[in-house]
């Protein structure tokens, strides 16, 4: 017969706590990439829009592949002009992260390199308590 163990309050406390921090790391290296800046010229929401009116325009004498083409492009568009109005808070992630990253870059086993080469800035690695040597 096999007996049913219940965690103890300390297993439980440890296990919420991973959690916790595990939270917090995505949601700044998510804020990371959201925010890393992209190659080539910026757009603006008014170049998106001087395209947004164009493809209307070439909607009406387009093909049927054409067409299919443009709608793709304008619901593209549409997203990246909706993505541009949703600023992420990088100073309150940064400081999250700050809080909890040397608990669980040793918890993981996870290295000063590592961290720099997903792009997390030297500066807040220092901040962090997580060192080279480390």
């Amino acid at each position: 017969m096999v007996t049913k163990r219940e965690m103890s309050d300390e297993h439980k406390a440890a296990l919420a706590k991973g959690r916790n921090e595990g939270r917090i790391v995505r949601d700044y290296l998510e804020g990371l990439r959201a925010t890393k800046p992209k190659r080539g010229r910026k757009r603006t929401a008014e170049t998106i829009q001087k395209r947004l009116d164009a493809i209307e325009l070439d909607l009406a004498e387009a093909s049927p592949m054409d067409e299919l083409l443009l709608v793709q492009e304008r619901r593209d568009l549409e997203a990246e002009i909706a993505a541009m109005s949703n600023k992420v808070d990088m100073v309150s992630l940064e400081g999250a992260f700050i809080e909890v990253a040397k608990s669980y870059s040793a918890s993981k086993k996870i290295s000063y390199a590592s961290w720099r080469d997903v792009g997390v800035e030297a500066s807040v690695l220092k901040r962090a308590g997580i060192s080279r040597a480390a």
